[in-house]
């Protein structure tokens, strides 16, 4: 079977971001399938594709808010208005409609597509119907954008994220409607997907299988990772120090890995942002206990799931749990300040004496991946079948 990968970004270098490692799982796990992938989509600029002979690359693009040029937003905001499209779309729209079709073209003769999430599948629909496909919610995308009109303070912001909501409702709708299977990345994503009884969840693990069984040697109490620019990240982030770290002991260090917004202020002096590391399991691996502190959104958090694959213990929120159903023993799930911040306590002061080992995570990591092949498997059985006979 002959899939085309349909994505925004296509695989170019290691994977950094949740949605780079959640995609790059998703490949591995078709490829797993037996399936011959060609991903489709763009690349981030001075990165190379990490698979030059099954990608066709449509161009170079930036989608990142927080590094364009005010000129550039502009010009994004004009093409989603003058499209009546999202504005992650419109982003995409850099090449046109016969750009798309050319590059489908001279892939050949497919069995079907994997649209991977809305960006550019919403921006060239039309280009999309010619085959029968599987659609991938990475998230509820209407949700999140609602989310963050309700948390938005500027007035603009706040029309602008509830129009895109209203936008990728629909969107959504139509290609969960077209798809002949749908796969969310939580359990919970089905109902307001509508897709209940004709999906399942993929439980995800990262695409490479985490280091560990050495001694650990710690720098910092607790720590956390994550993308800190993306509003419902920054939320998590702003919860977790505002309120939690102002109840930890005056001696308990924190260390915060990944980019933070523009401006952002410096904090408690217990607390050290470290920006970008080279090695994002490196740094977890220096932290006693992880902080896993999501307040919204929807899909899966991949940097719990990278926590549990490596064994190390966790103090966890329901949100960063959402569509994990297995838990490891090492892990507490605390969803007030208060709670968060006692069970981080606890957590860091038996790990100091010894008394909290870390787990076996590459057990949890495989225990995972036969789950998610199964998964995988149902839908190409799905897609076939029906792919069999357009």
């Amino acid at each position: 079977m002959h899939l085309v990968f349909v994505t925004s970004l296509v695989p170019a270098g290691p994977p950094e971001s949740g949605y780079e490692i959640a995609n790059q799982a998703i490949i591995d796990g078709l490829c797993r399938a037996g399936a011959r992938v060609t991903v489709l989509g763009f690349k981030m600029p001075g990165r190379t594709v990490s698979d030059p002979q099954n990608t066709v690359c449509l161009g170079e693009i930036d989608v990142r808010n927080d590094t364009a040029s005010a000129t550039q937003k502009f010009a994004w905001l004009a093409a989603t208005m003058r499209g009546g499209i999202t504005f992650s779309s419109a982003k995409l729209r850099m090449v046109g409609e016969r750009d798309v079709e050319t590059a489908l073209a001279g892939i050949g003769d497919v069995d079907g597509y994997v649209l991977n999430s809305v960006q550019l599948a919403g921006a060239f629909e039309r280009q999309f119907r010619g085959r029968p496909y599987v659609f991938v919610a990475h998230n509820v995308e209407y949700l999140s954008a609602r989310q963050n009109a309700e948390q938005a303070t500027n007035p603009f912001e706040k029309l602008l994220f509830y129009r895109e909501a209203r936008l990728l409702k629909a969107l959504e709708r139509r290609l969960c409607e077209n798809a002949r299977f749908v796969l969310t990345l939580a359990d919970e994503d089905a109902a307001p997907l509508g897709v209940t009884g004709r999906s399942l969840a993929l439980p995800l693990v990262t695409p490479q299988a985490p280091g560990g069984g050495a001694m650990r040697v710690t720098a910092f109490d607790t720590g956390m990772i994550g993308t800190w620019t993306w509003a419902p990240n920054r939320v998590g982030l702003e919860w977790f120090l505002q309120q939690v770290v102002p109840l930890l002991p005056p001696l308990m260090t924190v260390g915060i890995a990944g980019k933070v917004p523009r401006g952002f202020p410096a904090r408690d002096p217990r607390v050290q942002f470290l920006g970008r590391v080279e090695d994002a399991k490196d740094f977890l691996r220096q932290c006693r206990v992880i902080s896993l502190t999501s307040r919204s959104g929807t899909g899966v958090q991949l940097k719990s799931l990278e926590t549990f694959e490596m064994g190390l213990p966790a103090v966890a929120t329901a949100s960063s749990l959402r569509g994990i159903a297995d838990i490891p023993d090492n892990v507490l799930k605390a969803d007030t300040a208060e709670e968060f911040a006692s069970a981080l306590q606890a957590l860091v002061d038996r790990q100091r004496t010894g008394e909290l080992p870390d787990l076996d995570g590459l057990r949890y990591r495989e225990d995972r991946i036969a789950a998610m092949d199964a998964v995988i498997g149902e839908a190409l059985n799905r897609l076939h079948a029906d792919s069999g006979n357009r």
